[in-house]
């Protein structure tokens, strides 16, 4: 199967999203989400909504936030296509109310939950983090969620379960970029169950204190701020705790420059391209790219001992 190179469109290129958020805000709020109609090219239900009782957390940085308008217009996300305002074009057709994620695999308590009990399961809490794309980018994002480890609990996982893997919802007619074979579909990725026990490991079910738009992810997506962005899988329907390695999609499609771990490394560059620099978005300057994204203190010890070259 061939490899894409992403196309690199700017913000600047970009229709400006004011044209997407002017929708009228449901008296309900959360409650009152359902299909929705789509106004322009967003759904009108997935626009603007505020999400209630969100709680600061102790996850946050002294740094510039992307501006809301430039997360929701500069994305990837291949299943609504390959360019970075594709997205933001094409993620009207997707419909988040019903919308289920089931948990199974190698845990005791195996469950499919209703995605709104999924926002009841623990207080969600705003967590600001830097998120630094494969292809040299990077944003920082005020993500609204819960620790996926309060998840993974309930579950109860068993002594074989060593990792975690996330499949994506696979339905063409709502994502017309899976009628592409840019990839294999649905799309999957893993976490080993450390790294999705951490507590930065984040499911997230907004950004800046509204509802997941659906470019970036709706209803429920994960977030890994120590790895690039393409091990955050988005559109989430299924969580299965395996005894093997999972293989991601990006390294089934290509397994020579996406890793399983792909852990932000200044050291350890792209094929393609070097990654000790990288473009924060609204930004000209480029910087020096961060060990582990800014978050070794954090995270190193999960990789004691590994050859980060040979595990990339």
């Amino acid at each position: 199967m061939p490899f894409i190179k992403p196309s690199e469109i700017f913000p600047s290129e970009i229709t400006p999203p004011e044209i997407y958020r002017e929708r009228r805000r449901f008296m309900q709020g959360i409650g009152a989400l359902a299909a929705g109609t789509a106004l322009g090219t967003m759904d009108e239900a997935h626009a603007g909504i505020k999400l209630d009782g969100v709680r600061a957390s102790v996850y946050k940085l002294d740094e510039a936030r992307t501006p809301y308008k430039d997360i929701t217009t500069y994305n990837n996300f291949y299943e609504f296509g390959t360019g970075k305002g594709d997205p933001a074009k094409n993620a009207g057709s997707l419909r988040t109310r019903p919308w289920t994620l089931a948990i199974e695999g190698e845990v005791r308590k195996p469950k499919t939950w209703d995605i709104d009990a999924l926002l009841k399961l623990a207080p969600l809490e705003e967590r600001v983090y830097r998120m630094r794309c494969v292809e040299g980018w990077s944003m920082v994002i005020p993500w609204v969620g819960f620790s996926l480890a309060e998840l993974l609990r309930r579950a109860e996982p068993t002594g074989k379960a060593r990792y975690v893997e996330f499949v994506s919802l696979n339905d063409p007619k709502q994502m017309p970029g899976q009628r592409s074979r840019v990839l294999d579909w649905p799309y999957v990725e893993g976490l080993r169950l450390d790294e999705a026990m951490h507590p930065l490991t984040l499911m997230a079910m907004g950004l800046y204190g509204e509802v997941l738009p659906n470019q970036n992810g709706a209803p429920i997506r994960l977030v890994v701020p120590w790895k690039y962005g393409f091990k955050s899988a988005k559109s989430i329907v299924k969580i299965r705790l395996v005894e093997k390695q999972p293989v991601s999609s990006w390294t089934r499609a290509n397994p020579e420059e996406y890793g399983f771990y792909s852990n932000v490394n200044p050291q350890v560059d792209h094929p393609r391209w070097s990654q000790a620099k990288e473009r924060r978005i609204g930004e000209f300057f480029k910087r020096d790219t961060l060990m582990f994204n800014g978050y070794a203190s954090q995270v190193a010890g999960l990789y004691r001992g590994m050859d980060l070259k040979k595990y990339y």
